[in-house]
C-alpha cells in the first residue's frame, strides 16, 4: 500500500490537467485539447508518498502507472543479499512504471527522495491511447527509447569513466535536468541525493564517493550546501566527465 500524506505536506496534483504548472513551462511539448481531455480522462487519480517511501515496490504486482508531478525519486534494483544499484534519478514530468508492462511484476522498485506528488494512470488504459491517440503512443515510445538512452550512458558510466569522471557526469546530467525544469533559482538547485545515493547509482564504494566529492569540491568545480547543488566552473566539469550535451528539444508529458 503506497502511504500518502496530509495535502498540506506536498504540493498536489491539480485537478485539472489544464492547471498543470509542468505544461507552463518550456520543457515539455504542448498537446492539442482533445489529447489533453483524453489524458484527463486516462488519469484514476493522483497520490503522494512521503520521503523514503516506496511508489513501486520490487516483484509486486502493480496495476498502475504514474507521472512525477513534484519532488524526486529513484529507480532501483536490489541483490538478495541487500547491495542496490540506483537506475535512474526522476524528477518532475518523468513517466514512471512502463517496464513492468511487460512483467508479471515489477522488475524493479521507485522510491521517494523527496515528499512526492503524482498523477495515477491505469495500466490496462494504454490500449486506448494507442488506439485513439497515436500520436500519444508515439509519444510513449520517445519516452522509452529517452530512458533506453539513459540506461545506456549510464552503462558507459559505468563501464569506461573513472571516479572523477563519474560523480562529474552525474552532477551536470542532474543539474541540466533541474534546469530543463526551472528548478535552478540563484545559480543553484534543490540537490536531494546523499552520497550513499551517488554511490549506489555509480557502483562506488561510500568511501570512494566521499573522497571524490571534495576532491572536486576542492577544485572549485561545485558547491553542495544545504541540499542545493551550484556547479561552480560547468566548463571544466564537461571536460573531466567528457560530456556534450545536445540542444534539450521539449519533451512528452502524460
Amino acid at each position: 500500500m503506497v502511504p500518502t500524506l496530509p495535502p498540506s505536506q506536498t504540493q498536489l496534483c491539480p485537478r485539472s490537467c489544464s492547471e498543470c504548472r509542468l505544461r507552463k513551462t518550456q520543457a515539455f511539448k504542448p498537446v492539442s485539447s482533445q489529447e489533453l481531455m483524453f489524458i484527463e480522462k486516462f488519469r484514476s487519480g493522483s497520490v503522494s508518498v512521503p520521503a523514503g517511501g516506496s511508489i513501486i515496490s520490487e516483484q509486486n504486482p502493480n496495476g498502475k502507472l504514474f507521472t512525477l508531478y513534484a519532488g524526486w525519486a529513484f529507480r532501483y534494483k536490489t541483490l538478495s543479499d541487500g547491495r542496490r544499484q540506483i537506475l535512474n534519478f526522476l524528477l518532475p514530468g518523468d513517466f514512471i512504471g512502463l517496464q513492468q508492462e511487460f512483467a508479471d511484476g515489477s522488475s524493479h522498485g521507485v522510491e521517494a527522495l523527496t515528499d512526492t506528488a503524482l498523477c495515477v494512470f491505469p495500466r490496462d488504459g494504454l490500449w486506448d491511447l494507442f488506439r485513439q491517440f497515436p500520436s500519444l503512443g508515439y509519444d510513449l515510445t520517445w519516452l522509452a527509447a529517452r530512458e533506453e538512452g539513459m540506461v545506456d550512458e549510464n552503462l558507459l558510466t559505468a563501464g569506461r569513466r573513472n571516479a572523477t569522471e563519474r560523480v562529474a557526469m552525474l552532477l551536470i546530467h542532474l543539474y541540466r535536468r533541474a534546469e530543463r525544469l526551472e528548478l535552478v533559482q540563484d545559480g543553484s538547485t534543490e540537490f536531494p541525493i546523499n552520497q550513499q545515493h551517488i554511490a549506489d547509482a555509480l557502483g562506488l564504494s561510500l568511501v570512494h564517493t566521499n573522497k571524490t566529492l571534495r576532491r572536486l569540491h576542492k577544485l572549485g568545480l561545485h558547491e553542495l550546501k544545504n541540499g542545493r547543488l551550484e556547479l561552480c566552473n560547468p566548463r571544466a566539469l564537461h571536460r573531466i566527465a567528457d560530456y556534450y550535451e545536445l540542444p534539450m528539444r521539449r519533451v512528452p508529458l502524460l
